[in-house]
């Protein structure tokens, strides 16, 4: 375990947060497969500010999800700690988190997400403005720079500690690197080298031997596991597992995968109705599909279904079809 200020985090594996996917019925589900600590998607700070209705929905946290932290975004000091102060007062987020990563460019136009990368002074100006005004505790999560030339990771996480921030995320990729290429967790390294708070990992961990592996090499607090966890929180179990005990957990069969994507959309549909959930469901069930043989005729089949009962029709007949011949295709 580890302390994010007040807040003890009970192991070593955290849910990355994911824009359009890091909702309260994704979370939940990932938590009850034993992440230490989940992240809700991005929530704009002008939207809070304004009382957005979407953007209030956002802010609903389950008691069981604890502990969890909520991020906001925003590039205007103003707006940013009254979002971060409402957080603080009208939410039961146990951390509140900055969002200083997200590479999309209207994002960035807006002089948030990774455009802070390129100015450790604004950093510790921003940061520092909204510490003294919460009592949360306070975390950042950034990328390594902005592009090859412009990595300020260590100035940058340096500013953030000195802001008072009590937990720094880094994702080992460039703004400009986007989602490709290689995570580089030398910079990781050299972040957690360079503070004394908590520093946890992000960037292509996809199986509890390479989670061990980072944290054996950088010394970090935690891992930070995002796109691998999609349609397969399996591996939060797993690398939770493996790191407490050296043991492999072995796959889910595929109706133990179905199952799990049944109660992550019910838990979708009383959040947002059946027609809003199923339309988004479809991108979660074929990634439970992943990996599973011939999966690309029912993912087809799914895109055309619009009720509860068809999306669960199709996926348990596939898991049949699976469990009396394994090798059809």
């Amino acid at each position: 375990m580890f302390r994010i200020g007040d807040i003890t985090v009970p192991n070593r594996v955290v849910l990355a947060p994911m824009a359009g996917v890091s909702n309260y019925a994704f979370r939940l589900t990932v938590k009850e497969f034993g992440a230490g600590l989940v992240t809700a998607e991005m929530v704009s700070d002008k939207g809070i500010v304004n009382k957005n209705d979407k953007t209030m929905d956002m802010l609903y946290i389950d008691e069981e999800e604890m502990p969890m932290s909520l991020q906001i975004f925003g590039g205007e000091k103003d707006t940013l700690v009254k979002a971060a102060s409402f957080v603080d007062r009208n939410t039961n987020a146990s951390i509140i988190d900055i969002n200083m990563g997200c590479p999309v460019p209207k994002i960035t136009k807006c002089d948030a997400g990774a455009r802070w990368l390129l100015e450790p002074d604004k950093i510790y100006e921003m940061v520092s403005a909204v510490v003294r005004e919460v009592e949360k505790p306070v975390t950042v999560k950034m990328r390594s720079g902005w592009d090859e030339n412009h990595i300020y990771a260590v100035d940058n996480a340096k500013a953030i500690q000195e802001a008072g921030a009590k937990a720094i995320a880094v994702h080992g990729r460039t703004r400009k690197q986007l989602y490709e290429g290689v995570a580089d967790w030398n910079i990781i390294k050299q972040v957690k080298e360079a503070v004394s708070i908590p520093v946890i990992g992000n960037g292509d961990v996809d199986s509890p031997q390479i989670a061990k592996q980072r944290l054996d090499e950088t010394g970090v607090d935690a891992v930070m596991i995002g796109r691998a966890a999609l349609g397969n929180p399996w591996i939060i179990y797993q690398t939770v597992k493996y790191l407490e005990t050296g043991d492999l957990i072995s796959d889910p069969t595929p109706k133990e995968k179905i199952d799990v994507c049944a109660l992550h959309m019910d838990r979708l549909i009383h959040m947002k109705g059946e027609k809003i959930a199923i339309m988004e469901m479809r991108k979660h069930a074929a990634w439970y599909l992943k990996g599973l043989r011939g999966n690309g005729r029912v993912r087809r089949k799914i895109n055309d279904v619009d009720t509860r009962d068809g999306l669960l029709n199709i996926l348990y007949t596939y898991a049949h079809e699976l469990e009396q011949d394994p090798k059809a295709s």
